[in-house]
């Protein structure tokens, strides 16, 4: 049964439906259980999934909100979902959009709805998780991504869609898991101008270059980073840099109102025929890093993403392991670099639980449209 709710006046409850419950979403389902008090006494948050949509797993929509202790013991098990529905909102929906749509037409009156979306990346296209915060946000609910495709590759009309719809449209997930990239420059640095930045922004390949310099096989390397669940579904994805030219693209876009997708970023990847590179820079005393570099030449934005020997005093050099790190060159208070020890599952399900909480806040504002009603143009507020 759907835990029952219990909480403090004054707390606000919000819908929730999970378009896709893979490993991400599956820690932010527990990570929502683990930390419910303190979101309602810190935050004045009651979060409820009501809904669960997957790609292999069926999906589930229940208004009452869904047994998520059975949701993850299904899917992890390898069942469907179909059990957890309930029939008297509709046949259960088969794709992403068809619970969003659902989810839309069966909320409370005066309950806010956020869409959680964490499907896989598709690099080229971006759908359908472009597809999925589109419909979200027409449907009236805020929506919550983690996925680099629809900032990289359709950051400019969502952002405008999601101010026209008065709902919020954050990705704090996209780039660096749970460290507060785009958070930091919009909270903590106004009227600071962002133009370049330099980082180790994928834990893949920084944990293969690491292990390949101890010594270890890069196959070996890499199935130790899908064991965790850190790579990509395509590791290609990683190895390649793709995954770190979106996370650049997304960047460019967000912090220097660039208009670039990934694939206008100079990528070149790593592979087993980078050990040698590897050991040669160790013998220097250097280290070589996957290294993902933006820089304003006038009108024109460059960007790249590619393996760099760098020198042991460089910040960058010293990151070992799946730590990550960027550093941010700006205009008044020169280079901010913001370090990252690890990545995991936790750190990427934080961001979308901060992402939550700045919904929060947003509805909270003293401007802020009224719970579950699209606000007029004349009160609408930026995303």
């Amino acid at each position: 049964m759907p835990r029952a709710e219990s909480r403090p006046a004054g707390v606000v409850p919000i819908e929730l439906a999970l378009v896709g419950f893979g490993n991400v979403g599956r820690r932010f389902a527990r990570l929502l259980d683990e930390r419910r008090d303190a979101l309602a006494r810190e935050h004045g948050l009651a979060p409820r999934i009501v809904g669960i949509a997957t790609g292999r797993h069926g999906a589930a929509f229940d208004p009452r909100g869904l047994d998520v202790a059975r949701a993850l013991a299904l899917v992890e098990s390898g069942e469907r979902l179909d059990a957890l529905h309930d029939r008297r909102s509709g046949p259960a929906p088969r794709t992403g959009l068809a619970l969003i749509a659902l989810h839309a037409r069966h909320g409370r009156p005066g309950v806010p709805r956020v869409v959680i979306e964490t499907t896989i990346l598709d690099v080229r296209h971006g759908r359908p998780a472009i597809d999925h915060v589109r419909a979200g946000l027409r449907s009236g609910a805020h929506v919550i991504t983690a996925n680099k495709g629809p900032v990289a590759l359709a950051y400019r009309q969502l952002r405008a869609l999601a101010e026209s719809a008065g709902r919020a449209f954050l990705f704090e997930g996209a780039v660096m898991d749970g460290i507060p990239i785009f958070n930091l420059v919009r909270h903590a640095l106004p009227a600071v101008r962002v133009v370049g930045f330099r980082g180790v922004i994928n834990s893949t390949t920084n944990h293969i270059l690491t292990a390949m310099e101890a010594g270890r096989p890069y196959d070996e390397a890499l199935a130790a980073m899908q064991a965790a669940g850190i790579a990509e579904a395509d590791p290609s994805l990683d190895v390649e840099g793709w995954d770190a030219a979106a996370k650049t693209a997304a960047l460019v876009n967000v912090l220097m109102g660039g208009r670039i997708t990934p694939q206008k970023v100079d990528r070149t990847g790593i592979g087993p025929d980078t050990a040698a590179a590897v050991r040669a820079a160790a013998a220097r005393g250097c280290h070589v890093k996957l290294v993902a570099r933006a820089e304003r030449r006038g009108s024109r934005i460059d960007a790249r993403v590619s393996p760099e020997e760098l020198p042991a005093t460089d910040l960058l050099a010293g990151l070992g392991g799946q730590a990550n790190a960027l550093v941010l060159q700006t205009d008044l208070l020169g280079e901010l670099a913001i370090v990252q020890m690890r990545g995991s599952l936790t750190e990427t399900a934080y961001a979308l639980v901060s992402d939550l909480v700045e919904v929060g806040r947003r509805l909270r504002a003293p401007r802020a449209a009224p719970p579950g009603r699209t606000p007029s143009r004349r009160g609408r507020r930026r995303a």
